[in-house]
């Protein structure tokens, strides 16, 4: 692709890079479904067959790249073009990655790793949410692309956003704060581009896996918290994962974290979901689960559970914080059992607890899950209707 700073500019030209750009918008993001679904259903004897699905959106992206880039762009264009430049570099990481991966009888730690460059792109996508309706449906729900008044809203601000928290004053949209790929203790900001200082949102809490990034872990919840209108926050572990020895570590780092946010931006500080994957789950009890923690819910998934916990948690929370476990029957580092001990052990201990059991769910993260968990939480009728089985 050549870029340039006095291309031609015909009307011929013109209309080529928009084709350009409206065809390679769809299978990027095409893309990106599909690695959320490999991540979805990874499993080790799965592995060769989602790998070998890809094929097919590799190619559709290979081709719209090749357009796309045997086009010139002028320099100015590069707010536009260097995103999907970006987006496209890391996807293609991630097919070769997963296709390494398959091709090892022992590939499976290489595929997670794989996938991780996926959230990369989502990032490298969306500041261009705000100007093609594509990538902004992408980044809702379902209830978020049928909302009609929703997409009105989320229309190109007239201010850029501050991509560190520490910009100046209180911004909108996907912002860090001391949380780039190598630091650690920091947190990523999901604020709606909507939102109304007179209102108090409802906060989302997301803690990621062991050996995961808060940065990364962000675009696992973003879609929920732009459609229904929640501040989503996104800590990083200070360690290598969270301090389940030590939890008051990283326990106290994340109260800081929401302390700040509430200090910029306006929180319902009554509703508060605390979630996480994996080790990210097992510190939500550690961490929601204590006298002085705020959260108001908490959302474990996939995560380890021992009943001795018990003992060390506070009663009363434990009575009055519902409690929506997920967990796969196709677990292969935390076995189902796990979950149905914690289950049976938190009903008897008198917490309000929805359980999901996903049948076809192995150590992954089920995406399909925010939708529900997001309505369980911010519908306080909800609980008295648990989901249908999975």
């Amino acid at each position: 692709m050549a870029a340039q700073d006095t291309p031609d500019d015909s009307p011929e030209l013109a209309e080529s890079r928009i084709d350009a750009v409206v065809a390679v918008v769809p299978p990027l993001l095409h893309a990106l479904d599909a690695l959320t679904h490999v991540g979805r259903h990874l499993h080790p004897t799965r592995l060769p067959n989602l790998v070998a699905g890809l094929q097919s959106v590799q190619a559709d992206l290979t081709g719209a790249l090749g357009e796309f880039r045997s086009l010139s762009w002028p320099s100015q264009s590069a707010g536009l073009v260097q995103p999907i430049e970006t987006a496209a570099e890391a996807i293609d990481r991630s097919f070769a990655g997963l296709a390494a991966a398959a091709a090892d009888p022992d590939g499976l730690m290489e595929a997670y790793r794989a996938l991780r460059f996926a959230p990369r792109a989502a990032e490298a996508l969306y500041p261009l949410a705000g100007l093609l309706g594509p990538v902004s449906l992408f980044f809702l729900d379902e209830a978020g692309r049928a909302d009609e008044g929703l997409r009105q809203r989320l229309v190109a601000p007239d201010e850029p956003r501050p991509a560190e928290v520490a910009q100046g004053g209180p911004g909108l949209g996907v912002m860090h704060a001391n949380n780039a790929k190598h630091q650690r203790g920091g947190f990523s900001l999901y604020v709606p581009e909507y939102y109304d200082s007179e209102t108090a949102y409802p906060v989302i809490v997301a803690l990621h896996g062991g050996a995961g990034h808060g940065r990364a872990f962000l675009w696992t919840w973003l879609k929920q918290a732009r459609s229904r209108g929640a501040i989503l926050i996104s800590p990083t572990a200070r360690g290598g994962t969270w301090s389940l020895m030590q939890p008051e570590m990283d326990a106290a780092n994340i109260a800081a974290i929401l302390d700040y946010v509430g200090e910029h931006w306006n929180l319902e500080r009554r509703q508060i979901l605390l979630t996480g994957m994996s080790d990210g789950g097992t510190f939500a009890y550690l961490a929601g689960l204590t006298k002085a923690a705020s959260f108001s819910h908490l959302a474990p998934i996939s995560a380890s559970f021992q009943p001795m916990l018990l003992q060390f948690l506070d009663q009363q929370r434990l009575q009055e914080v519902p409690i929506y476990l997920t967990h796969g029957a196709e677990d292969w580092m935390f076995p189902i059992d796990v979950a149905r001990t914690a289950n049976a052990a938190l009903t008897a201990a008198g917490a309000r607890v929805e359980y999901r059991e996903i049948s076809d769910l192995s150590h992954a993260y089920p995406s399909e899950e925010n939708d529900r968990i997001v309505t369980w939480f911010l519908d306080r009728g909800a609980a008295s209707n648990p989901p249908p089985p999975g």
